[in-house]
């Protein structure tokens, strides 16, 4: 089969480009007059990267030859009764070129530099065209991704998500339902409400009271959080509707108390909402970075005694570093004593309310007014999979917004439900679909096996690096995460933290390990850390020690070069 690049074509070999003449020329890769990839794998011919007068003047020609309706039968749509059958090719096409970019890829991360990549990248983008686009450009994806799934990589809260998310995802990709109306997603619609009162009776809400939204991760819910803090207690001080009038410029200094390890996204929040990020105060920490409770009792007694207003509590559950656990309880109620919003982010935590054995730890957590809770950490699902939910529906007020043509009042009145007043935004695609699929999977109980696995994980880890003479542990696990640090011999605190950066990067040239980097909280040299997020259930403790001799023979090997 034939594909002229340049100059006129037929109206046959316009409709040539069906989903199984696709399919055809897909499974043709590497045959005769394909050009060899670095593997050896080929690739059909790409056509010319700009195209020229004669092609244009084709181009011209296909438009007057051929009527709309048939154009358009050659992009078919993924949705309606023939939407699977032109999916299904393409499906096959992709899942052969994800499997040829992992092995070309051979590891956790492409090897070499970032210009390499990016040349490699704008190559393949500028010569890719056509049929060939989705294959080539897939594999071409898959080779130069940081591979969650591989043992070796284990660097962030970036999971490996789970197949059967992954498969209940592409049905949402297929049919595309909006959730900013019920005719846009009627059966969606009903299963977003549905999961949000499963998962506020995990937190410990009563279902009946409580309300929430699927965001796009943390940083959506940390705002949504601060923002209904800011409309409530600012709102309830001055007698005003905040969210209509602003933020006023008298008045006593709102401010936001949060630990020094808490996500950088509370001073975003802060920033957009009119606070300013000076509005954060900073709660010192422990050795595990948990929020020390003196501390916090301490900063709000000082800053009412200025004259300031103790706006909200934001309590981590699950800091980013360590996954150190903020005191809930402690926080509660100083955040009550002062009349303050108490708001916790366990983006990261409360992936340990699946398990039995860890959901101790975030005790005190139904006592919150909003909570952040992110399934594509501790849940394995796809991005986005980000959850904020409050304890009592009446604090949402101020999100709620009425768009004639989207929530009319008696449609509503009739029946018809809207979820736009729940969320930030407009156009959002269902995400709680693929959450309400794993979970109806795995169950509570099997998601938490998965939990206990990579915090099983995470003990063995530290234990090993215990063990290792050059290794240095900086605090035990308390979920998935630990840091850690390659100790040069002799070295000054300056030179460790070098060589510790260095060696990061070397793995990551070398294609060999995904490490993450981070610092403690202070000043001056010797704050450096590594650090390990493992979220990959099927990892084992053997995998995770070759990759700790991994890091040290990139320190050994960075103490040689200097």
């Amino acid at each position: 089969m034939t594909r002229e690049l340049h100059g006129p074509r037929s109206t046959a070999a316009v409709a040539d480009t069906t989903p199984a003449a696709v399919h055809g020329k897909h499974n043709a890769r590497g045959g005769a007059g394909a050009t060899p990839s670095r593997n050896g794998r080929g690739h059909a011919p790409a056509p010319a990267a700009r195209p020229d007068a004669l092609g244009e003047a084709a181009a011209g020609l296909l438009r007057t030859a051929l009527p709309a309706k048939a154009r358009a039968r050659t992009a078919p749509l993924s949705g309606g009764q023939d939407g699977p059958g032109a999916l299904e090719p393409l499906l096959r096409s992709v899942l052969e070129a994800l499997a040829e970019g992992a092995v070309r890829r051979g590891g956790p991360v492409p090897a070499g530099t970032p210009g390499e990549l990016e040349a490699d990248v704008l190559r393949v983008f500028a010569e890719t065209g056509g049929d060939d686009a989705l294959p080539r450009l897939t594999e071409l994806l898959a080779h130069g991704s940081a591979d969650p799934a591989d043992p070796s990589c284990a660097a962030h809260l970036h999971c490996p998500p789970l197949a059967v998310a992954v498969a209940a995802d592409l049905a949402v990709c297929a049919l595309n339902p909006s959730q900013d109306s019920w005719d846009q997603a009627p059966a969606a619609t009903a299963l977003e409400t549905a999961l949000l009162r499963e998962l506020a009776e995990l937190v410990g809400y009563d279902p009946a009271q409580a309300t929430g939204v699927l965001t796009s991760g943390g940083t959506e819910s940390n705002l949504m959080g601060l923002m209904l803090a800011r409309d409530r207690i600012l709102g309830r001080r001055s007698g005003r509707q905040v969210e209509l009038s602003g933020v006023s410029g008298t008045g006593p200094h709102p401010r936001v108390f949060a630990s020094a390890a808490a996500h950088f996204s509370v001073q975003r929040s802060a920033a957009l909402l009119g606070l300013g990020e000076d509005a954060v105060v900073p709660v010192p920490v422990d050795r595990d970075l948990r929020m020390k409770p003196e501390a916090l009792a301490s900063a709000l007694r000082e800053r009412v005694a200025r004259g300031e207003l103790p706006l909200a509590v934001v309590a981590t559950a699950g800091t980013t570093d360590t996954g150190a656990v903020d005191p809930l309880p402690t926080c509660a109620a100083l955040a009550a004593e002062y009349g303050a919003w108490l708001h916790v982010d366990a983006a990261y935590g409360g992936g340990a309310l699946l398990s039995d054995e860890l959901s101790p730890l975030l005790d005190g957590i139904a006592l919150a007014d909003s909570v952040s809770l992110d399934w594509h950490k501790l849940g394995w699902q796809p991005a986005a999979a980000g959850v904020f939910l409050v304890r009592r529906a009446q604090t949402y007020a101020s999100l709620a917004r009425r768009a004639v043509y989207l929530n009319p009042t008696d449609d509503e009145e009739a029946g018809y439900p809207s979820l736009l007043g729940l969320s930030l935004r407009t156009t959002r695609r269902a995400d709680a679909f693929k959450i309400a699929v794993t979970l109806r999977t795995l169950g509570r109980d099997g998601l938490g096996r998965l939990v206990n696995a990579c915090h099983e994980l995470a003990c063995g880890a530290a234990r090993a690096v215990r063990a290792h003479p050059r290794l240095e542990l900086h605090t035990d696990p308390v979920l998935t995460a630990l840091l850690f640090r390659y100790v040069p011999e002799g070295a000054d605190p300056a030179d460790t933290d070098r060589v510790n950066a260095a060696l990061r990067r070397r793995l990551l040239r070398e294609g060999r390990a995904v490490v993450g980097r981070t610092e403690l909280p202070g000043e001056g040299p010797g704050r450096v850390r590594l650090k390990l997020t493992l979220l990959n259930p099927h990892t084992t403790p053997a995998e995770v020690e070759r990759l700790l001799h991994a890091v040290a023979a990139a320190g050994q090997a960075e103490e040689e070069s200097q």
